[in-house]
């Protein structure tokens, strides 16, 4: 068996300097180890009731070797899928896990459309099933793409190649319908989309990450991300973006915000505060569904769900809260 380095070598580190092209950098890019796409949204009923969801596709390069047949496995493809029925106070998802052999699951840009098996992501459609509940979802983007990071990379630690290269639609207008125990909903709201693709990221130090995505009442978002190291401590590498009305973003380095943690539900905080004093936001964050965790066979349980933000802005927004129940585990094998 390969050890982990000599895998390594076969792949493509994210780098300064990188050159983005639209539309290919919306889809697959083999060259690097990791990548993922991750769909994430607040939604809600003319008569007000509540909906979350998750839709995230991830791909895990195991092997660059000479491909003999379709079903030769050079990358695993997973896919995670959530609902989270605030008012109905219930928390579901679910997975799926295939390789690209015979078009089971892929990210192509002359399909435009990244999939596992009939769960898909076009730039204007959202749609998945699951035993319980599905979604179809109408979206556009009201921002252009945003870049994170500085000089074409988001850096996660020191060193070269310790970063991913990280896009985002911070603002996506969503309509459509969800279906749930036999019962259809129609909705409308915001989606916020990420895709991030690396090789090497996080080191042995850092346990895990708090991710923040605000869609604020203003038209403005905000990305912020909070590495942990082991000793609990905020790592000098978090960092984030401001994205104002136009779709103009602003790279924020660590020492630029705070984030607080408050009160807990078993392992996971479920309440922050945010202070950001360049862009005079002191908000407070806090979710509607505690239990908003994914768990997986595969990988590490992770907390994924929607929040709400209050104080100087007002808005809606995804928290991501990974490496609290479990160490992360950095491949899908």
């Amino acid at each position: 068996m390969k050890s982990s380095a000599l895998v390594l070598l076969a792949f493509r580190l994210a780098l300064p300097g990188y050159h983005y092209e639209f539309p290919r950098d919306h889809y697959n890019h083999p060259e690097f180890q990791t990548e993922w796409w991750y769909y994430t949204g607040n939604l809600h009923t003319a008569d007000g009731r509540r909906f979350g969801f998750e839709l995230t596709f991830f791909r895990q390069g195991v092997s660059r070797s000479q491909q003999r047949s379709v079903w030769d496995v050079q990358d695993v493809w997973m896919a995670h899928l959530a609902l989270s029925d605030i008012d109905g106070k219930q928390f579901l998802h679910a997975e799926r896990f295939n390789r690209a052999g015979a078009g089971l699951a892929g990210a192509d840009e002359k399909q435009a459309r990244v999939w596992n098996g009939n769960w898909s992501a076009t730039p204007q459609h959202l749609q998945a099933v699951a035993d319980r509940f599905q979604f179809s979802l109408q979206i556009h983007p009201e921002k252009p793409p945003v870049i994170h990071g500085e000089n074409g990379v988001s850096q996660k630690s020191a060193g070269m190649g310790h970063a991913s290269h990280y896009i985002s639609f911070t603002r996506i207008g969503a309509t459509g319908a969800i279906r749930l125990d036999n019962k259809d909903y129609h909705v409308d709201g915001l989606t916020w989309m990420d895709h991030e693709f690396f090789t090497r990221q996080l080191e042995a130090n850092q346990t895990g990450w708090d991710w923040f995505s605000l869609q604020l009442e203003d038209g403005s978002d905000l990305m912020l991300f909070r590495l942990r190291r082991k000793d609990g401590a905020a790592d000098p590498y978090s960092a984030g973006t401001y994205v104002d009305k136009q779709g103009r973003g602003r790279h924020l380095s660590g020492h630029e915000f705070e984030v607080t943690p408050g009160r807990m539900w078993h392992k996971y905080p479920v309440e922050w505060t945010i202070n950001v004093p360049s862009l005079h936001l002191n908000a407070a964050v806090t979710t509607p569904l505690d239990d908003q965790e994914v768990t997986s066979s595969r990988v590490a349980a992770y907390w994924e769900g929607a929040i709400t933000v209050t104080g100087s802005q007002r808005g809606v927004g995804y928290l991501e809260m990974t490496g609290y129940a479990s160490p992360l585990q950095r491949e899908l094998l």
